[in-house]
């Protein structure tokens, strides 16, 4: 049996793209995973996603049989990859191979970094992972909420971004996520000037206390970049943001909303959940050694 490698940038072409999630849907009706996000189909058409896919074809029917994915999300040429195989052609040497292809491909770009994402509970790709000298490093889960309508609380306004913002927004990065002035920055420009994304504001008393990002896929909202000043919190400013959310995808006729978040954050776990967010499906993270 004989199997071809493409690599290939983003976007990718419509073909292709409706094969990336033939395969996903494959491995969905055997492992009962969503691997879509893992693999970044969401954005795979994206003009202004950054990195590339590798593409494993079986010779015999031009049949999509593997495919990974490395996209460097911040812009920053550090990347996060991730491999998925057919079933059927597992444990025959594929994943080795599109190992080498990724590798290449993060010197060809000069990475300062990767980072390999796995499905929670798949022991032999953790194996396959820790063969290759990457060790654990983190844990982020998906959590959804079904879209309906829903108030926002007295006193609170959600709009989207502007730029007399700007400074205030800032603060809230930094206080909230511990960034640093040019990093708020570059994430309110990346969350800004990305098609697709849109940056919200939760104002009250006539200031600036909390944010958050959301970007459409098909029938879902997804949530990212949620902050709230911590001289703020308490106050249901989170909340605010996120039962927005779920009336943005409501009036939108999307069905679910969205978000990831690191396990071991307890007060954002918190907060999703007061706010009716489910847990999904769940990603480790692995660093090399």
């Amino acid at each position: 049996m004989n199997f071809s490698f493409m690599t290939v940038s983003f976007p990718v072409d419509k073909e292709t793209y409706a094969e990336m999630k033939a395969l996903c849907e494959t491995c969905y009706v055997a492992d009962h995973l969503h691997y879509e996000s893992i693999l970044n189909i969401p954005v795979a058409q994206n003009y202004e996603a950054q990195g590339f896919f590798v593409l494993v074809y079986n010779d015999e029917d031009d049949q999509l049989v593997g495919l990974a994915s490395a996209i460097d999300m911040m812009g920053l040429n550090t990347f996060e990859w991730s491999i998925l195989i057919a079933p059927m052609y597992r444990r025959m040497g594929l994943g080795d191979a599109v190992y080498g292809v990724i590798q290449d491909g993060l010197e060809v770009r000069a990475s300062n970094g990767d980072l390999a994402l796995m499905m929670e509970g798949m022991e032999a790709g953790r194996l396959f992972l820790n063969q290759r000298q990457y060790a654990y490093s983190f844990s982020e889960a998906t959590l959804e909420a079904h879209a309906e309508q829903t108030t926002v609380s007295e006193g609170i306004i959600v709009r989207p971004f502007e730029m007399k913002d700007m400074n205030m927004l800032i603060n809230i990065f930094c206080e909230a996520f511990g960034d640093t002035a040019e990093e708020a920055q570059d994430l309110i420009a990346f969350n800004t000037q990305t098609e697709g994304l849109v940056l919200w504001v939760a104002e009250t008393e006539g200031e600036v206390a909390g944010t958050v990002t959301t970007r459409k896929d098909a029938k879902a909202q997804w949530v990212s970049a949620l902050a709230v000043h911590p001289e703020k919190s308490g106050q249901g400013i989170g909340t605010a943001l996120l039962n927005s959310v779920k009336q943005l995808a409501y009036t939108g006729e999307e069905n679910v909303v969205l978000l990831d978040v690191e396990i071991d954050n307890n007060r954002a776990l918190a907060v999703y959940e007061k706010a009716g967010f489910t847990k999904l499906s769940q990603i480790d993270y692995f660093a090399k050694q």
